[in-house]
């Protein structure tokens, strides 16, 4: 089969990207190994769909190149995509912090792009595996339903994140097999683990959350934390992970937006233990456990102003040293990818390589929590189809 451009990879990106160019008038194949489209999609926002955020910025993205992703998302704003919505009539909700959502279920973003693909002329083969990728005169791709050819191949694959979803490496082995660097690959957005120590003295928290902000290599994210069996997650967790390095300690403000000093000393007189003291502004166990920990608890009445000083500053400062992730089967996204040296910047098109694009999270473009790696998907995938 013969067409002007086939993408690998039924995702957001490859989607998007898909309806462009057939809008264009192109003719466009979408190859995907999975028996649906937009598994991911699916699973974002805990089956809502967080599609994007009111506030997109560079500094919301990792990135060697940080400067990389700034022309995709000038082109495709969060009030293009909400436009899309608008014109479906899908409707949505802010939850917190700009993050948008679909108000029912994240399917109606899959039907959305399923009829944007399907009006503008795209053909999508599922269950489809690809045996062999070679380029003679075009593009010459082995796949279980025979062999196909285009002038155009775009890469969608995404990242190595949910293994059980079938993410795999085809794109990095492809970015490769046509001279493109990859940067190095770690899971992000992942939960971390504690060393056995610690987590024999945290375990019996799992399941309990607090607010806090969490600090590690400049870098501060306010959000709540959650113990689990194996370590920590939670939203403010999450978004360290990204930027924590194994060996590295991250701080722990337990209190933040409060004066912990201020909540000691205002009961120095007391005899109320300081556990029972935190209980009232931190959960009761874990109160327990921490003090138990790091400031063994008695009576308030007895503790010097001194101590109260550096009880304080731990509570504002709680160091902890992570002994790793829990890896790409709980990572939300991967960290580094396709190297954007290799790629434009304006059309995500290969230099080494004509007529050869990445886009999404396969390249070395990583988003915060919030709605921005698919903010980047659909930015990304909609510049690709304005050339592809």
């Amino acid at each position: 089969m013969k067409k002007d451009v086939i993408i690998i990879g039924a995702g957001a990106a490859g989607l998007m990207c898909a309806a462009e160019a057939g809008k264009r008038g192109r003719s466009v194949l979408v190859l995907e190994r999975s028996e649906k489209i937009g598994k991911k999609i699916r699973i974002s926002g805990g089956g809502r769909c967080n599609f994007t955020n009111l506030s997109v910025h560079p500094d919301h993205y990792l990135s060697h190149n940080p400067h990389f992703c700034k022309s995709a998302l000038a082109r495709f704003t969060p009030r293009h995509f909400i436009s899309l919505l608008d014109k479906h009539h899908i409707r949505y909700h802010e939850k917190e912090a700009g993050q948008l959502f679909c108000e029912k279920s994240s399917a109606a973003i899959i039907h959305m792009l399923e009829k944007e693909c399907k009006g503008a002329g795209v053909e999508i083969w599922l269950n489809c595996r690809i045996a062999g990728i070679r380029r003679e005169n075009a593009f010459l791709l082995s796949t279980s339903y025979g062999t196909a050819e285009s002038d155009s191949l775009v890469v969608a694959t995404g990242g190595l994140s949910y293994p059980d979803l079938g993410a795999s490496d085809m794109g990095y082995r492809i970015a490769r097999q046509f001279g493109l660097k990859v940067t190095p690959l770690e899971p992000g957005l992942v939960p971390l683990t504690l060393s056995a120590a610690d987590a024999v003295i945290f375990r019996e928290l799992s399941g309990i959350s607090l607010d806090a902000v969490v600090n590690c290599n400049r870098r501060d994210f306010h959000g709540s934390i959650l113990f689990t069996h194996r370590g920590l997650s939670g939203p403010g967790i999450l978004q360290i992970s990204s930027y924590w390095k194994k060996g590295e300690a991250i701080s722990i403000d337990l209190l933040p937006q409060r004066d912990a000093y201020e909540i000691l000393a205002g009961k120095k007189q007391s005899r109320i233990e300081l556990h029972n003291l935190l209980s009232a502004y931190l959960p009761q166990r874990f109160a327990r456990v921490w003090c138990e920990r790091y400031a063994p608890s008695r009576p308030m009445v007895q503790y010097s102003e001194g101590k109260l000083k550096m009880i304080a500053h731990q509570l504002h400062h709680w160091e902890i040293v992570p002994e790793g992730t829990e890896g790409y089967r709980k990572a939300e996204v991967t960290l580094g990818g396709v190297d954007t040296e290799e790629l434009s910047s304006k059309t995500m098109e290969a230099k080494k390589a004509p007529g050869l694009y990445f886009v999404g999270e396969v390249v070395d473009v990583t988003g915060q929590l919030g709605g921005y790696n698919l903010q980047w998907a659909w930015a990304s995938g909609f510049v690709a189809g304005q050339y592809a």
